[in-house]
């Protein structure tokens, strides 16, 4: 198998190209940056620009899957120009690899796997959202992720199987939420926001780069959630987290007026709360390597015998 990769320098594309190298793929990927591109064997690097979609259709020679992870980071502070360059960011790199299949007649191409988000399921302390779920979030976020499908599925028109997954929060060392969660930890002004009962469904970074393989390999279609089993409330995530860090937690809750004066509408989604299942992609066979949050953090932070809490080896042990 030959992957094509959009967003192979982020966070979760160098964890999917070091997972694709482990399994003898070739990778190409897109670059907006010509200092960035490599001309290995297996790691051929191509030159974009989807702001004028501008894109070397050789990167599609002999590749059989596009994985979509391209978009601007949603995690700098909600402007109206910002917002745009969100929205824009993930609609103009699926128009430009559309136009590249359109001009390059002889692809062998037979599989999108797009990068989606669970901001597009409505905010919701007690509701447990699966695929099929037709309402969507009224937000930012929401109007965003459900145009970023809309668009993907257009390339069902090629008679390619397109798959969407929906991320939560990815668990890393190596940046994302995680480091900017344990870092307030780390010095002791650590706390929970709002009334911390909102739902963090969230993801390793391992098990979210294996999901998009697993998805590819066995040429499934439709929606998948990109979270782990056991989506768990802020507050257990916060006491998790100061738990494995050794550190105390003493500071009351976080009221949401102050992060809404610090961040303005992007403290939206420290307080968004989906609880968000991941039973259908377990039915198709993918087996979760870190299913418990004090178990994934212990992976992360390379410690071990944390993990005390009764349940922490139960799968589903949050889900109705």
């Amino acid at each position: 198998m030959k992957v094509l990769i959009t967003g192979a320098t982020g966070l979760v594309g160098q964890e999917l190209v070091a997972q694709c190298h482990a399994k003898g793929y070739g990778v190409n990927f897109l670059t907006t940056s010509k200092k960035k591109l490599v001309s290995d064997p297996n790691y051929q690097g191509f030159y974009w620009d989807p702001k004028i979609g501008e894109i070397d259709v050789n990167c599609l020679k002999n590749v059989t899957v596009i994985i979509n992870l391209a978009g601007a980071s949603i995690s700098k502070r909600w402007t109206a120009s910002y917002k745009k360059e969100v929205l824009d960011s993930r609609i103009d790199t699926l128009n430009t690899l559309y136009t590249a299949l359109s001009e390059f007649s002889d692809h062998k191409v037979t599989s999108l796997v797009s990068a989606s988000a669970i901001g597009i399921y409505p905010n919701s302390l007690d509701n447990y959202y699966e695929e099929d779920e037709l309402g969507v979030d009224d937000s930012f976020l929401g109007d965003v992720v459900a145009a970023w499908e809309n668009k993907a599925n257009e390339f069902k028109s090629f008679g390619l199987k397109v798959a969407k997954v929906r991320i939560g929060l990815v668990m890393s060392a190596k940046g994302g939420a995680l480091p900017e969660i344990a870092k307030p930890i780390k010095y002791y002004a650590g706390a929970a926001f709002g009334s911390g009962e909102q739902w963090q469904s969230w993801i390793h970074i391992s098990d979210l780069a294996r999901m998009f393989l697993f998805i590819a390999e066995n040429d499934l279609k439709g929606v998948f959630n990109g979270v782990s089993p056991n989506p768990v409330t802020n507050n257990r995530l916060v006491k998790e987290i100061a738990k494995i860090l050794e550190k105390p937690l003493f500071l009351p809750n976080i009221p949401k007026f102050v992060m809404e004066i610090v961040l303005g509408e992007m403290s939206y989604i420290l307080f968004a709360s989906q609880r968000v299942s991941s039973k259908k992609i377990e039915k198709e066979g993918f087996g979760f390597e870190h299913q418990n949050i004090c178990n994934a953090l212990e992976n992360i932070y390379e410690k071990s015998g944390m993990c005390s809490i009764p349940g922490d080896n139960i799968s589903n042990e949050f889900a109705p």
